[in-house]
């Protein structure tokens, strides 16, 4: 928990004495902090959200080149293109095609993002409990494999509680002139009915070999570059050090 230190000088005699009281966080302090969490966790959401309604057109014409040997014969995929398959959606499925599966997408974001961001904590403090380093000083060594850990164990845990949603979404965008589903909770029903509870985890564990690291990276460079910018520089905004940090750890996950 955070302190606070109050220093008052007691001049005399020629000499200065510094008496300095430390007090615990007030609980409306910590209801504030927790607050203003709560509130960068919505914001990444909406923002996750309007960034994921933006790229829907290429998001999903990246999974209908995916899947287009399932449609098409040889003949056709040997002309396949970007503009040819934009054009083919316009035409056959209407403009309002490039979003399919958008919506599950949307509602999928949120809770992904929540259970990742908890369990990271949870798993970052869990794990230092065990290796004896919380409240301690610890190596550079402890701190990244705390990292790296927790990252990787939160992704596999927020992976794993959303994947139907991700399942529903990659099978509508698939979905081409026929609609074998007709949304989010039909999806749902149908494949639960015809391929079982265990068919809404189809694709799970080459889903997580990916996640896992993906996370792992993204959290340890997240939290180290926090860490380090906050330490080195305490009055810069706390916005521009969430946005600049989570650039960076974006860009690690992806070329790492």
């Amino acid at each position: 928990m955070q302190t606070e230190a109050r220093v008052r000088v007691v001049e005399g005699g020629g000499s200065s004495h510094k008496l300095v009281a430390r007090h615990h966080q007030t609980p409306s302090q910590h209801h504030r902090s927790q607050i203003g969490a709560l509130s960068q966790l919505i914001a990444g959401g909406v923002a996750g959200a309007v960034s994921k309604t933006c790229t829907a057109p290429l998001a999903r014409l990246t999974i209908l080149f995916q899947v287009q040997g399932m449609h098409s014969d040889v003949s056709t995929l040997k002309k396949a293109s970007i503009w040819r398959e934009a054009s083919r959606i316009v035409s056959e499925e209407g403009f309002r095609a490039f979003w399919k599966g958008n919506l599950v997408t949307i509602v999928h974001r949120l809770p992904y993002s929540s259970i990742s961001f908890y369990s990271f904590e949870r798993y970052k403090n869990f794990l230092q409990l065990m290796l004896g380093a919380e409240g301690h000083e610890t190596n550079f060594g402890s701190d990244v494999f705390v990292r790296l850990a927790g990252g990787g164990l939160a992704g596999i845990t927020a992976a794993s509680a959303t994947y139907p949603l991700d399942l529903v979404r990659t099978r509508l965008s698939a979905q081409r002139n026929v609609n074998y589903y007709r949304g989010i909770w039909h999806a749902l029903r149908t494949i639960s009915k015809e391929e079982g509870v265990f068919g809404l985890y189809k694709g799970l564990g080459a889903c997580l070999l990916g996640v896992g690291p993906n996370l792992a990276i993204s959290f340890s460079v997240y939290d180290t570059v926090r860490s380090y910018w906050q330490l080195q520089r305490p009055d810069d905004s706390t916005v521009m050090v969430s946005l600049a940090c989570g650039s960076l750890s974006g860009i690690a996950s992806s070329t790492g």
